[in-house]
């Protein structure tokens, strides 16, 4: 496997186990109504299955995360790891039926923009190895 392939395997899988943990999350806090600081609600949030695969997803973003910094440079790898905004934005809309405004739609498109300018300029610029 290439190390390009690698990248780009390694962010979407990133990017999946980031987006299922705050999707996750809002399950987990939709299924636990009311929200009260009291005993009963921490037992609703712990009988949720939401809460566990919210625990999963981020186990699973760390240990991606922590192999790919191993290879990737960290300016473009920073970045990319924050493309989940965009998941999460786009999955909102068919599992909890929230709508897309212009400006939502236009700030994905730059922050995606983004990463591609960061991962181009990386790719452009030569490497010094101490």
């Amino acid at each position: 496997m290439s190390l390009r392939t690698f990248y780009i395997f390694g962010f979407i899988v990133l990017i999946g186990f980031d987006t299922a943990s705050q999707i996750c999350f809002k399950m987990a806090a939709t299924h636990a109504e009311p929200f009260q600081i009291e005993m009963d609600w921490l037992m609703r949030v712990v009988g949720t299955p939401w809460v566990y695969g919210a625990i999963m997803g981020y186990i699973g973003a760390f240990v991606t995360w922590m192999t790919l910094l191993k290879h990737a440079p960290v300016g473009p790898a920073f970045a990319a790891s924050h493309l989940e905004v965009v998941g999460v934005m786009l999955l909102s809309v068919p599992v909890f039926g929230e709508a897309l405004s212009a400006m939502q739609i236009l700030g994905a498109i730059l922050i995606i923009a983004g990463v591609i300018c960061l991962a181009i300029g990386e790719t452009s610029e030569p490497h010094v190895q101490p």
